[in-house]
């Protein structure tokens, strides 16, 4: 198969920054899809041109009625790094595609910095929830973020101030490269700068000793989530999220989700895991739904509805967990949608639940423990152990 389209990285150096193979197949090309920018940055050759569609999933029809024409599409910097060309990847054949890096904004930003690309978090919220980035604010982390527009700085010095990290520089990067480079810098709790639109945030958190603690294994304290009682308490969950182990990209059921804790914990736990919450009461997706945002998984998506109705039409999961309600129909139809090798969990709290539970095991094995604790308590001028309701929790992997 010949190669017909090319995903060409392009800096703010224009057609010279780029190496002269790269060059002379934008000068060779019959049609140039960008955006408005990618356009002004080559514009010499004399091709047809094309902006981006919107929609912008629009994108791959639009080249598919190109086949044939030699094609090239603009991408800032490196294409396969939170860019178009993933996009692409997945739409057409390996052997129609032929992608032509260039140095990225990272690569960019950590050199005028001097941060070791190994030792930095790299995100993007271009496009996407901002909220998305709060998982990673940790004490003495540094980040490197894509962001959506000028505005994008001030919404995350906020998210940081407000958790205590007031005193993290902020360092805002524009235009790298070329002629109007320019370079921003300033605290998150004093932070007022107008910045341009394109531009690259990094962040060094610096926490103060009140600020708010949020590491990516599970166990996150209760009251950092806003419930009604009803929740998988922290202990417990600790333990349910690592029976569910969660891995790139999976995709999680949360079967009465409540207050969304289990499924939350299991997105801030690996990048890009899914979740979706099947939850029949309003108020506790609204909980849920607020407590995602809070905790920086804004993905998390939400269904109203009760299983097994509400399974159906779902995409198969990696991970099931049944936080109450099994009964045998609920888990019939949650093991028959689990994908091979995934893992399901169920807690029991009521001795009913338990004994539907305990029958499960029986037929189809897996692995049945009992979690017990207790908290300390102020009990009179004194101390004392207060039990947390026990919990049974069956889990198996699907094989």
């Amino acid at each position: 198969m010949k190669p017909w389209l090319h995903v060409v990285g392009i800096g703010e150096d224009g057609l010279e920054g780029l190496a002269p193979a790269t060059r002379a197949v934008v000068e060779a090309a019959e049609v140039i899809v960008g955006g408005e920018r990618h356009h002004d940055l080559a514009r010499d050759p004399g091709a047809e041109r094309i902006s981006w569609p919107s929609p912008f999933d629009a994108l791959t029809g639009k080249l598919e009625a190109l086949r044939g024409r030699r094609v090239v599409v603009l991408a800032s910097g490196d294409p396969l790094w939170y860019s178009v060309g993933a996009k692409l990847g997945r739409a057409f054949a390996p052997g129609e595609i032929v992608y032509h890096p260039h140095v990225g904004a990272f690569q960019l930003a950590a050199a005028r910095l001097g941060w070791s690309m190994a030792d930095v978090e790299t995100l993007t919220v271009h496009g996407r929830p901002v909220e998305q980035m709060i998982a990673f604010i940790q004490p003495d982390q540094r980040l490197l973020i894509l962001t959506t527009g000028a505005e994008t700085p001030g919404q995350i010095a906020r998210f940081l101030t407000d958790r205590g990290f007031g005193q993290s520089r902020m360092v805002v990067l524009a235009n790298m490269g070329g002629p109007k480079e320019a370079r921003f810098e300033g605290l998150a709790e004093s932070w007022d700068m107008e910045v341009p639109p394109f531009n690259t945030l990094a962040v060094e958190c610096i926490a103060s000793p009140d600020a708010a603690l949020l590491p990516r294994v599970p166990g996150l304290a209760d009251d950092l989530f806003r419930h009604d009682g009803t929740m998988t308490k922290q202990e417990v969950r600790a333990v349910t999220v690592a029976k569910l182990m969660p891995m790139r990209g999976a995709l999680l059921w949360d079967v009465g989700c409540g207050c969304g804790s289990v499924a939350i914990e299991w997105m801030r736990a690996a990048r890009y895991t899914r979740a979706i919450g099947i939850e029949p009461r309003a108020d506790r997706r609204a909980m849920a739904a607020e407590n995602a945002l809070a905790l920086g998984v804004p993905g998390l998506k939400l269904i109203d509805g009760a299983a097994p109705e509400a399974l159906d039409g779902l995409p198969a999961p990696d991970a099931i967990f049944i936080g109450g309600g099994l009964s045998g129909e609920t888990f019939a139809a949650c093991w028959l949608a689990l994908r091979p090798l995934g893992r399901l969990v169920a807690n029991a709290v009521t001795i009913e639940s338990e004994a539907a539970l305990t029958a499960l095991y029986r037929e189809h094995k897996g692995d049945l423990v009992k979690i017990e604790a207790s908290r300390l308590e102020p009990l009179g001028r004194m101390s004392g152990w207060k039990p947390l309701r026990p919990v049974v929790q069956w889990s198996l992997v699907k094989r």
